[in-house]
């Protein structure tokens, strides 16, 4: 829990004293979370504070459970410090496991005698995380099922929003249904901004700085930036609320790409704590996702003015909820399977949102670095149990990097530990650092993950479940590179479009709505129109012509007959939309079910305004919808049964829970609000 200690000291570097032992860090610092699986392959995904042997038991509840050592053809560890180590767990089995039943599963964990630590069985989850298992479990269980057809999905999830946690919400919903394993949604489906790497709390950037210092995360050098490494960015008067003033001051690129107006060439409302490392990236993600860490760091505020000591303050108290909360979170992963994909605040607001800010931002190496680095995490801790397959090549790289760096550090003491970041750089030296990444490697590995195709993916069932990657395949504008960019590029299209043909039924998941709020969408476009798209936000389906031109006739076409729901986030707001095409009869039936934000909101009187004029505007018999590009489509829009008459938008942190008829069709939509009550969104009246 974070400490209430509030005295100033002298520098930024004294926010966490902590000694250099580590014979009291936990053996496991985050997890197990259940990644992508099925009856014969399993992906969890662990952090440990030093490398383990590991055994896996697995079997239906009440039957007798398999046995597996979990050697290197399972399970591929990496170092990302000096007390941190992440498991990738990856197991084919060779008899398959029965569907519809509870399968329990345990890690048992042996640690390894060693300088740093003691050997000896550690026992199982139940004895080194009892967190993760509910009353009367003797340790987590999960379902499997091919029915594809209940789902839980959510996005935008912040820490400091003050307002409570939908992911944690769950951990009740599931403990109430513990008897009905057939009630369990098949995936935990997180839609975008599981973390916000650029809108982060003082309070929590503390933390992350404790837990980097706690464990020994790896350093690196910053090239083009104010700061030459990262222990100067941690130890410097601007590293807190500041951050922006250590981006690169290019005032050049600044004019062209903000038309005068001084600003970062991150663009984010808040980048004052602008995540910059590796290792701040890694550390914010096991502070999101397990209570452990916080048990390992004792906070004080570092030197601020009165502004920035108020919010510390104030952000306190909501990151100290946060905290809390932890153990529903992290039991929660550990026994619902979870499919993950970034949207932009995984990585930096607005990220690729234009031609121009692409430009901008990869030109300069330092914030190609601070975008780089987020990449990576995002493969580490999101992407991999996604599609384990398909990252193959991308995760090997970054493999290699790892092991360098851990290689070039064993042996070394807190005291005299050196390294040089890249050949003819200079050393090095740090108190607690376990080594340094290499600049040169990391760059090489940083430009092939920007490059990289392949986040994408699907998982085969019933329905089809497509899993759209809307940041990095973008179809830029040739006329202007300052408009907005379309989400998907032609050639990601066309490969959308083939995993539709002939397909009787689709879930599709696009972090932003294909058929969002018609209103925000014209305020969006008078924006851009007005060469000021990064100021709302300006990224939808509808604002690149030639994308959306296409996506519109992927649905209008004659081999695309079937039922295909639409799973979104990103506008932290929630509403449902029932779509059929226009003066065709036997074609597709398309609803939108977007649910955001798991802890976040939009302005209650702002939306309110928004969602009055958008139905007096844009109603289904209004003429203005004939001057829209969705002209081709009748969108009917669903009210919540707990809003107020004509209201359309739902506002509040939660959670989106989905079940699907046998035909594909939506049965019933929910929102789990995590206020502590449910919201339904029954079906549209008909009208003549």
């Amino acid at each position: 829990m974070i400490s209430t200690q509030t005295q100033e000291p002298q520098s930024n570097t004294s926010t966490a004293h902590i000694s250099p032992s580590d014979n009291d860090l936990p053996d496991v610092l985050a997890g197990p979370i259940l990644r992508r699986l099925n009856s014969e392959r399993l992906c969890l995904w662990l952090v440990t504070s030093q490398r383990m042997e590991m055994s896996l038991e697995i079997g239906p509840q009440g039957d007798p459970m398999q046995q597996l050592v979990l050697g290197d053809d399972h399970c591929r560890v990496l170092p990302l410090g000096r007390y941190a180590y992440l498991s990738l767990i990856e197991v084919e089995l060779e008899d398959p496991l029965p569907q519809d039943r509870y399968i329990e599963y345990d890690l048992r964990l042996r640690g390894l005698e060693g300088v740093d630590k003691e050997g000896g069985d550690k026992g199982g989850i139940a004895d080194w995380a009892p967190h993760l298992c509910y009353p009367g479990q003797p340790r987590p269980a999960f379902v499997i099922t091919a029915q594809q057809r209940r789902l839980l999905h959510g996005s935008c999830r912040k820490p400091h929003y003050q307002g409570p946690d939908g992911l944690a919400h769950v951990d009740g919903w599931l403990e109430r249904h513990l008897d009905t394993p057939d009630a369990r949604p098949r995936w935990l489906l997180l839609t975008g901004d599981q973390v916000y790497a650029d809108d982060v709390a003082g309070p929590m950037l503390a933390a992350i700085h404790a837990l980097i210092r706690r464990l020994g995360l790896f350093d690196e050098e910053l090239d083009g930036a104010t700061i030459t490494n990262s222990q100067e960015l941690y130890a410097d008067q601007q590293s807190y609320y500041r951050r922006q003033h250590l981006l690169p001051d290019a005032e050049g690129v600044r004019k062209s790409f903000f038309s005068g107006v001084r600003k970062p060439v991150f663009t984010s409302d808040h980048a004052g704590n602008h995540l910059i490392t590796f290792a701040e990236v890694i550390a914010m993600y096991l502070l999101v996702w397990s209570p452990t860490p916080w048990r390992l760091v004792d906070i004080k505020r570092p030197a601020l003015d009165d502004d920035h000591r108020d919010t510390f303050e104030r952000e306190r108290k909501i990151i100290d909820s946060f905290a809390a909360s932890l153990p529903q979170v992290a039991r929660v992963m550990a026994q619902l399977p979870s499919l993950m994909i970034f949207d932009d605040h995984d990585i930096t607001d607005d990220w690729n949102l234009t031609a121009d800010w692409e430009a901008t931002a990869y030109g300069h190496p330092f914030s190609k670095r601070i975008i780089g680095n987020a990449l990576l995490g995002y493969l580490l801790c999101q992407g991999w149990g996604n599609a384990p397959d398909k990252l193959a090549d991308p995760l090997a790289e970054v493999a290699h990097l790892l092991n360098d760096a851990k290689e070039h550090s064993d042996g070394t003491s807190f005291s005299d530990s050196t390294h040089s970041g890249s050949e003819g750089g200079s050393a090095h030296t740090s108190e607690h650092a376990a080594g340094w990444l290499n600049a040169a490697m990391q760059d090489t590995v940083i430009q092939h993950l920007l490059k990289f195709e392949g986040w994408e993916y699907e998982v085969s069932g019933t329905p089809k479940l497509v899993v759209l990657d809307t940041r990095t395949r973008r179809w830029r504008s040739e006329r202007n590179p300052k408009r907005p960019s379309g989400l998907l590029d032609w050639e990601a299209l066309s490969d959308f479009q083939q995993q539709l043909l002939d397909s009787p039924s689709v879930v599709i998941v696009s972090p932003a709505p294909m058929f969002g709020v018609k209103l925000i969408e014209v305020i969006q476009s008078l924006f851009t129109f007005a060469g000021k798209p990064l100021m709302v936000d300006a990224e939808n389906w509808m604002a690149h012509r030639g994308a959306a031109s296409v996506m519109l006739n992927i649905f209008r076409h004659s081999r695309t007959p079937g039922h295909y729901v639409v799973l979104s986030g990103d506008v932290h707001y929630s509403f449902v939309y029932d779509i059929r095409i226009r003066h065709r009869h036997g074609g597709p039936r398309l609803w939108q079910v977007t649910s955001s934000g798991l802890k976040n909101s939009f302005p209650d009187t702002l939306l309110d305004v928004l969602d009055r004029l958008n139905r007096w505007l844009f109603s289904p018999r209004s003429p203005m919808n004939w001057f829209t590009k969705r002209r081709p489509m009748a969108i009917r829009p669903r009210d919540p049964d707990r809003a107020k008459a004509g209201e359309r938008l739902w506002n509040g942190p939660g959670i989106g829970l989905i079940e699907l008829a046998e035909d594909g069709s939506p049965a019933e939509i929910r929102q789990l609000d995590a206020r502590g009550f449910e919201v339904i969104f029954p079906q549209p009246h008909q009208h003549d």
